[in-house]
């Protein structure tokens, strides 16, 4: 697959607003045997990041940028179905976005690979009170906090909420992480404001949260085979 042609055509495709041309691109990559979650990761993804950066600089119009959104949010529906059936991790996520719609079509997207790598993922979308957020973490209990595709305006917020979860201590082995927007732009934002992971993309994200369920699953059989875990 010649990526980057990929995206150049589905880009035009999308911001023309004619519906078809795009499902016609992404079923011919599929018929050529082109797996699903590659086309989410390596085509949607980046196509995502170009609506979001030409529409932040006025390069394309509020139109075009909803053109683009509303048919991509489609295929990214329509993909999903063709997810394969993942072994589950038993491993489980509560996410969040930020307020706007290209924030939250790229977590839609995100959160679909999560689900087809195995975790279960409780997705609210943006414009979720904290008081909710946290609500919801306690009620559920997930491994991992996720707050995805936050915008400049929300940083603020977010380091209140993770500074809340952290001064109660009532939820220690949950992982705060947080990735996309902002984060992207602003290098050491995401560990000033406490998250213990962060990630510029959803592969990095699938990365670097297998590499955490390694080392919990060390720690887990220190538990088992001494008793306790001592903190190295």
């Amino acid at each position: 697959m010649n990526t980057d042609l990929f995206i150049e055509n589905l880009f035009a495709t999308l911001v023309s607003g004619d519906r078809t041309a795009p499902r016609r691109l992404v079923d011919a990559a599929l018929d050529h045997g082109i797996e699903a979650t590659t086309i989410a990761r390596d085509v949607f993804w980046p196509t995502i990041n170009n609506i979001t950066t030409l529409y932040r600089n006025d390069q394309i119009t509020r139109l075009a940028q909803q053109y683009a959104t509303r048919s991509l949010s489609s295929l990214i529906s329509q993909l999903q179905d063709r997810y394969e059936v993942p072994q589950d991790r038993n491993r489980s996520i509560c996410m969040f976005c930020g307020p706007n719609e290209l924030d939250d079509l790229a977590a839609r997207l995100v959160a679909d690979l999560l689900e087809a790598d195995g975790y279960t993922v409780f997705y609210g979308g943006g414009n979720i009170a904290h008081d909710d957020i946290l609500a919801e973490a306690h009620e559920r209990k997930p491994d991992v906090l996720l707050m995805f595709s936050a915008g400049g305006a929300d940083a603020p917020g977010l380091r209140q909420l993770v500074d809340h979860v952290r001064s109660i201590n009532a939820l220690p082995d949950m992982q705060i992480v947080v990735g996309g927007g902002i984060f992207n732009r602003a290098p050491g934002l995401a560990e000033e404001i406490g998250a213990d992971l962060w990630a510029t993309g959803p592969e990095d994200l699938l990365e670097q949260l297998d590499q955490y369920a390694d080392v919990r699953a060390n720690l887990d059989d220190r538990t088992v085979g001494r008793g306790k875990v001592k903190a190295a």
